[in-house]
């Protein structure tokens, strides 16, 4: 099918999305050509917000549209707990819980040398400030369980014991070579309460 380039240019650009294949992109091209004209202005103008007002929190590096974030203001969380996780959506599944009452500290990746990515890449430095300079007894290392998530809680573990402070690490309740995105709630619950030092 010979495409109309304005057409050709959106299915090109929905490609570069995760698990998005050229039929899907086909698909959602159509799909918002059939729109109305408001409806793909609100996507638009979402879209826009989502670049211009999301921004990382200055003391645990999630992602929010105010600075400091709703986690670390909110007066009810334990200071003295900190669960390190290596993205934002990570935050959201141990959130799904309902049972995590700490703060967290999102690291933005993990250790992989094969991908470039070493301890100045991640957001190392912020966490070791906060355990340094606030209260903290515990920190939870909630990285994913596969290799350069293994390796990540390794090496933080390293840093952060000579600080005085129990490292413990999620249990194995979410299946290794996963990701935390996709945990049930009960799935990540269990592995929360089933965490062990490290």
């Amino acid at each position: 099918m010979n495409q109309i380039e304005p057409l050709a240019r959106l299915i090109e650009e929905l490609q570069k999305l995760p698990s998005i294949g050229a039929k899907s992109a086909q698909r959602l091209a159509f799909h918002i050509l059939k729109q109305p004209r408001d409806q793909v202005d609100r996507l638009c103008e979402a879209l826009r917000d989502v670049k211009e007002r999301i921004t990382n929190c200055s003391v645990c590096s999630n992602i929010t549209d105010r600075d400091p974030c709703f986690y670390c203001t909110d007066g009810s969380r334990n200071r003295q707990l900190i669960c390190v996780v290596e993205d934002p959506h990570n935050v959201g599944a141990i959130e799904r819980t309902g049972d995590f009452k700490g703060t967290y500290h999102v690291l933005m990746g993990a250790l992989s040398p094969l991908k470039g990515v070493g301890p100045d890449e991640l957001h190392i430095k912020g966490l070791l400030q906060r355990v340094a300079t606030d209260d903290v007894i515990e920190v939870i290392l909630a990285t994913n369980p596969n290799v350069e998530g293994e390796a990540t809680a390794i090496y933080l573990a390293k840093l952060l014991k000579p600080l005085g402070v129990r490292c413990t690490r999620i249990a194995m309740g979410v299946p290794v070579g996963s990701d935390l995105e996709y945990a049930d709630e009960i799935t990540m619950l269990k592995a929360m309460e089933g965490r062990r030092d490290i």
